[in-house]
């Protein structure tokens, strides 16, 4: 009998030291466990920096693909990227959801790219999800996808990565010309490379060729401000003296904002040297000019190369 007795004790205080084990595991289990990120989608919606590209990604119909599988990364805006860009809820409102959708498709990668698998570069070409080509560096002084510096990197989500970037990527509307065409602020422009191809070198050509230029665009009034008061004015200057004027903007090879270093002086396409600073904003400034150029627009892509607008013709 009191052997009996003693088997219930025991088989009791073994079932009660079992139960309080199993509770206590569940119990460190539970409180060391949280929910794991959100999808992208999920993340853009709820991110307070985030509200106009979340309302991009709604007008565009693609909450659904960035709620979706993946992996992606997508290398998103900010709001205050997307003020830096000009682009505002009213932009937005204005634009198609095809438009949109081209855009915030050339934000996003098919796989999964964490920042410290950016390729080095520099300018790395990259196929985004849309089809276009972007192209990345990674060096000392930080991630950039064409020229744009990742502000923040490595954000987890549940299926890819996000990095936040300080402007928006707009993809190439076509070739240098095209994007110089597409301007009011570049007619001026445009007239001197087609009064330019009117003489031994075929400017136009050179810039729609598959060649890959850097070009520093001069504005109207800085056309203006060098003596060319009126298109007529361009129409009626010599080609030549015009083609070696413009190749003198021209640099072989694509070079984004994030390449330029202080001192250098790139080569031209005609052979002159120019001199770039960094140390008061960044600037150009060609041999015959007694001022430097303040480049006022950085990044904007063609297809074969990309374009920085500067306020000054630079003279060789």
């Amino acid at each position: 009998m009191q052997t009996v007795l003693i088997r219930k004790i025991t088989t009791l205080f073994f079932s009660a030291v079992l139960f309080v084990v199993i509770i206590s595991s569940c119990k460190k289990s539970n409180s060391g466990s949280s929910p794991g990120p959100g999808t992208i989608a999920a993340q853009v919606t709820a991110g307070t920096n985030f509200t106009l590209l979340s309302s991009a990604v709604t007008k565009a119909g693609l909450g659904t693909t960035l709620a979706g599988a993946g992996p992606f990364t997508v290398f998103a805006p900010t709001d205050d990227a997307f003020t830096a860009s000009g682009i505002t809820s009213s932009v937005i409102a204005s634009l198609t959801a095809d438009q949109l959708k081209t855009i915030l498709l050339y934000h996003t990668l098919g796989s999964k790219v964490m920042a410290a698998q950016v390729p080095a570069g520099p300018d790395a070409k990259v196929v985004t999800a849309s089809g276009d080509s972007v192209f990345v560096t990674n060096n000392s002084n930080g991630v950039f996808i064409n020229g744009i510096k990742v502000t923040q990197a490595d954000i987890a989500a549940s299926n890819g990565v996000i990095h936040t970037i300080g402007k928006v990527l707009l993809p190439p509307v076509g070739n240098i010309v095209d994007v110089a065409s597409a301007d009011t602020t570049f007619s001026f422009l445009v007239a001197a490379v087609i009064r330019a191809s009117t003489g031994s070198t075929n400017v136009a050509s050179i810039l729609s060729s598959g060649g890959i230029f850097t070009v520093f665009a001069p504005t109207n009034n800085a056309f203006r401000a060098a003596g060319f008061a009126t298109i007529d004015a361009i129409n009626a200057a010599d080609p030549n003296t015009l083609t070696t004027i413009l190749t003198y903007h021209v640099i072989p090879g694509r070079i984004f904002s994030s390449d330029l270093t202080d001192g250098a002086q790139p080569t031209t396409a005609n052979g002159g040297k120019l001199t770039i600073s960094l140390s008061a904003g960044a600037t150009v400034k060609g041999n015959g000019n007694t001022t430097a150029s303040n480049i006022i627009v950085t990044n904007v892509m063609a297809s074969n190369g990309v374009v920085h607008v500067i306020d000054q013709v630079l003279l060789p």
